[in-house]
């Protein structure tokens, strides 16, 4: 029998692409910001975390000004060689857009911004594929929310409605009298080895984050020298670094706000 022309699957979350928009806001805004800070900063993000990111905005809101986008996009923008280059040696930044990396534009000198940053390094829970910085392994007996990570006498037995829970991510629990207990100690994971989803669930179950947020500064621009500078005192220019990744792109068009990921033009 044919098909019925009727039956049609209507997604009612399609959303409509903007790509190229995108594209040319996010170079416009980048070339826009270049003139106006006197520092330009390349930093790397490690276990991102939208949240943390959101919190570096915010702290930097007074003063500056945060690009997350296309790291191809942003190093275009910042030149790819001496002779398209807006201003000197910015095309030195475009060799360390690599990665989870983005930009900032500042009136901060680099040692307040990194100082603001070797402070900056909450802790999340770890997600699948994070390798373990510690061993952790449930008690035998009666379980607690924290598994005792903090005294009991500060803790609260776990609610028997989560038993089936633990007993789906493999742990040989079993109810006593309305209580979770472990006939023997469940390892949940070593230090050094790759986690899994069910570990990771396990872990955030029992309140044990693993994952660091951190943000690293790998370079920055100098406007009133013109030159690039890394960690450690040393200094960059066109004649040391060779850019690498940056592609030939069509940027022509209308300047635009570019939204999502500069802090100021949120979409």
């Amino acid at each position: 029998m044919p098909k019925s022309k009727r039956a049609k699957v209507v997604h009612l979350t399609k959303t409509q692409k903007k790509g190229k928009e995108l594209t040319l806001r996010l170079y416009a805004n980048t070339r826009e910001c270049i003139p106006q800070y006197p520092y330009i900063y390349v930093f790397s993000v490690e276990n991102m975390r939208n949240h943390y990111l959101k919190g570096v905005r915010a702290e930097l809101a007074s003063d500056s000004r945060v690009f997350f986008g296309k790291t191809r996009v942003m190093a275009k923008a910042l030149g790819d060689s001496p002779s398209n280059e807006p201003q000197p040696s910015t095309s030195v930044l475009s060799a360390h857009l690599t990665g989870t990396c983005g930009l900032i534009f500042s009136h901060r000198d680099p040692p307040s911004l990194l100082s603001y940053f070797s402070a900056f390094h909450p802790h999340s829970y770890a997600r699948a594929g994070t390798v373990s910085t510690r061993a952790f392994t449930l008690p035998s007996g009666l379980l607690y929310s924290r598994a005792g990570e903090i005294p009991i006498s500060e803790d609260v037995p776990l609610p028997h409605s989560i038993e089936p829970t633990l007993r789906k991510l493999g742990v040989p629990t079993r109810l006593v009298k309305g209580r979770v207990e472990l006939d023997e100690p469940f390892e949940v994971c070593k230090e050094g080895k790759v986690l899994g989803s069910g570990q990771t669930t396990l872990l955030k179950m029992f309140g044990i984050a693993m994952a660091e947020f951190r943000v690293e500064v790998r370079a920055w621009w100098v406007r009133e020298t013109g030159e690039v500078e890394v960690p450690g005192g040393q200094e960059t220019n066109s004649k040391d670094v060779t850019t690498r990744g940056v592609v030939e792109m069509d940027v022509s068009g209308e300047d635009g706000e570019f939204g999502g990921f500069d802090e100021n033009d949120e979409g």
